[in-house]
């Protein structure tokens, strides 16, 4: 193996080195348990409600409107069941997009076994929500509108605020999954006018294990993980304190150096897309070129598997993706490229590539180069590449 270079930043992220240095002491030190009433415990007390200020003031929200969770998946659960659950004497319609995170698609269709009725948004080749639709679709008994507020695998960026305000007006729960957002969009909860919002601490350059769910007060969100009298008695179970001081702390770097990331690393995303489409024939970026983050480039190669290009790519030392982290395990082409209209074949031929701040501008030139290699050598083993007629290569 020749280097190793990371490109997959969309699944996770280094912990970064700030974030470590404020964990290490709540391991070993001040390790006392939140709930104990001793000051052990109240040191520990200490260090959640600091973190809680933190990510409450990052996103413009109250520090009692955040709730500390194991991740993501939780957080997404939580907010579609939890809602579902306590508004069904209201309705049992439930609406949200088809390219959400599996964390909300497999509970929406747990939930139909439950006797909740499921309407999926349209969204545009790009992966743009239809509003018109949405709108199409509300009805009086629509309890809760999902939808996510930047696509994990195309990096589409959705109109979270306008699907907010059609939420609102028809006295509908309005929740995004934040998770790919948070700390590389700006977030003002109460401009977007959301009423629920996830997020993950290993995204942002902070611990795995650990996220928040923003529930706006005066929303009724029912338990679902029942038990002691943890986070106001909303979310039963031992505060994980290390992760929670480590997430806010990457949340604060995150938000601190925003801008600067954003514009680095999308010029790394743009240098690769420009170059990825000008020098490799027979080759579709997947999402918008505008209004997506600034870390996801997703590449759909004809003629050929992307697990393919995937491995040929990781014997270069190279780490990709086929799709999202967590359905990288599945032989189905992605449902989100389905949902943006692409066919099979070409939906399997698919690469999610994801920059991150520690990413240069040469790693991008030389995985241009062994993407080059690694197609053409693939494509020449191609029998439909081969009825196609020979290509030359840049």
């Amino acid at each position: 193996m020749e280097r190793q270079i990371y490109f997959d930043h969309a699944a996770t992220t280094p912990l970064c080195k700030e974030a470590l240095e404020k964990m290490l002491p709540y391991f070993t030190e001040v390790f006392g348990n939140p709930n104990s009433q001793h000051a052990y415990g109240r040191e520990s007390v200490k260090a959640v409600d600091e973190a809680r200020d933190t990510i409450a003031k990052i996103i413009n929200a109250k520090p009692n409107e955040v709730y500390f969770t194991s991740g993501g998946t939780e957080g997404d659960n939580w907010a579609l069941r939890g809602v579902a659950n306590a508004y069904k004497n209201k309705g049992k319609h439930i609406i949200i997009s088809p390219i959400e995170h599996a964390a909300m698609l497999v509970t929406a269709k747990a939930l139909e076994k439950e006797g909740f009725e499921i309407s999926y948004m349209k969204v545009d080749e790009d992966g743009v929500v239809d509003l018109e639709h949405l709108k199409s679709i509300v009805r009086e008994d629509t309890i809760f509108i999902g939808c996510m507020m930047a696509n994990n695998e195309v990096g589409t960026i959705e109109p979270i605020k306008e699907i907010a305000k059609i939420a609102k007006d028809c006295g509908a729960v309005c929740f995004t999954d934040a998770v790919q957002a948070a700390g590389v969009l700006k977030i003002d909860v109460k401009e977007l006018g959301v009423d629920l919002m996830s997020m993950s601490g290993h995204k942002i350059y902070g611990p795995k294990g650990v996220g928040a769910l923003y529930i706006r007060n005066g929303v009724k969100v029912q338990s679902i993980l029942t038990g002691g009298h943890q986070e106001r008695m909303k979310r039963g179970g031992t505060t994980n304190v290390p992760a929670i001081v480590g997430f806010a702390e990457a949340f604060k770097i995150a938000d601190r150096d925003l801008e600067k990331n954003f514009n680095y690393v999308s010029s790394l995303r743009d240098r690769f897309i420009d170059r990825v489409l000008a020098e490799v024939p027979f080759v579709k970026l997947n999402g918008p070129r505008e209004n997506r983050l600034p870390a996801n480039a997703d590449f759909s190669f004809k003629f050929i598997e992307g697990e393919s290009i995937l491995f040929s790519l990781d014997l270069a030392g190279i780490a990709v993706s086929s799709g999202s982290a967590c359905s990288s395990g599945s032989l189905e082409p992605s449902h989100v490229l389905l949902a943006l209209g692409l066919p099979e074949e070409l939906a399997h031929g698919s690469i999610r590539f994801s920059f991150g701040k520690h990413n240069t501008m040469e790693e991008v030139d030389y995985a241009v180069e062994k993407i080059k290699e690694a197609v053409q050598k693939l494509r020449e083993m191609s029998p439909l590449f081969k009825a196609e007629g020979e290509i030359k290569y840049v």
